[in-house]
């Protein structure tokens, strides 16, 4: 438990270049911490209307940042709106966000949570650094501070309350898999999405059903709807969707981003096809196929339609497989990094 009031300050960015994961493992964090007795504060530079509204669910404060996102004003913005806060950690999820970032928070006397994906920060003086990724290993982190500590692995992936609530569920893996869920993130500027339905429109297999799960800061929705029309197997298209896991418990496989809904799917069990859209992305397909808990398709611009169609059709019909997957995912990620992030920070508060 903490302290009453005690407050952590999330400094984090959410937008169409910038993507919505970030945000929401952020999220994961803030419920963990208030699921302690704490209280959170968003301090948003760039963020969505429909983002907004779910931190107004979540009983969380939000502040509005305006220097450029990354730069030393914002650090420096950034301290003050901790100090006025009262913050007991400042957490910083972004890849504008680098060492001379930690450093301003550091000097300003607060204790800092800096969340990585693949130590693209030349130096490290954060009291803590996190990487949920597979292929999370020391080697990014040696240019660090002596009392910065690391949490390497998915024993740290940040997954929300919603998911959590999911422990001990077992998934049923029918002979064929003919519920197909799509999502690509809360942007997807380069529209994968398209891909994956056209290659949908080629499956044969009847009684397929298919729902495509859209972010709100996506820019394509209109040509998605298009697409999806006269399909001739039941296809929805489903946009700013809060129910998540309910949507991964209800389909036998999936076609998604390689981003941290990987976790999501590993934790549910659902056996996934996994498109890189940057190039962070890679090493988490790469490691989910080597562990056999899901399909590497490959770099977003170098899979074709064809390509998608050819090993969805293959995945729902190999049972023995998509058993195989559903194992080596709930092996991989249990649901409760996020509570053991937050007693880390618990940990290190004194």
């Amino acid at each position: 438990m903490f302290a009453e009031g005690e407050a952590l300050l999330i400094r984090t960015d959410a937008g169409i270049k910038t993507g919505t994961g970030h945000f929401m493992r952020c999220i994961s964090l803030a419920q963990a911490w208030q699921d302690g007795g704490g209280r959170t504060i968003f301090l948003l530079g760039e963020s969505a209307p429909q983002l907004e509204k779910r931190l107004v669910k979540e009983g969380t404060q939000i502040l509005r940042q305006e220097a450029f996102p990354g730069s030393e004003e914002d650090a420096l913005q950034t301290v003050a709106a901790a100090r006025r806060e009262n913050a007991s950690w400042v957490v910083i999820d972004g890849y504008h966000f680098g060492a001379e970032f930690q450093e301003i928070l550091k000097d300003g006397d607060f204790r800092c949570l800096f969340i990585d994906d693949y130590g693209h920060s030349e130096h490290y003086c954060a009291d803590l650094v996190l990487n949920q990724n597979l292929s999370a290993d020391v080697a990014p982190y040696v240019n660090r501070e002596h009392y910065t500590q690391l949490m390497l692995g998915t024993e740290y992936a940040l997954l929300r309350r919603e998911f959590v609530r999911w422990c001990g569920w077992q998934r049923s893996v029918p002979d064929v898999a003919r519920k197909i869920l799509v999502t690509f993130g809360g942007g997807d500027p380069a529209n994968v999405t398209l891909k994956a339905i056209r290659a949908l429109r080629q499956i044969q297999l009847e009684g397929v059903e298919a729902k495509i799960i859209v972010g709100g800061s996506n820019p394509n929705f209109d040509s998605l709807r298009e697409a999806v029309n006269g399909s001739s197997f039941r296809i929805s298209l489903e946009q700013d969707v809060t129910d998540m896991p309910d949507l991964m418990g209800w389909a036998d496989a999936a076609i998604s981003a390689a981003g941290s809904t990987c976790w999501e799917l590993a934790f549910m069990g659902l056996p996934a096809l996994l498109v890189s859209l940057a190039d962070n992305q890679l090493p988490n397909a790469e490691g989910l196929a080597e562990k056999g808990a899901a399909v590497n398709l490959g770099w977003f611009e170098e899979v074709a339609v064809e390509g998608i169609a050819e090993a969805l059709d293959q995945l729902m019909t190999a049972k023995g497989k998509r058993e195989e997957m559903t194992k080596q995912g709930r092996r991989l990620v249990d649901g409760q990094g996020a509570s053991r992030v937050v007693e880390m920070l618990k940990a290190n508060s004194a």
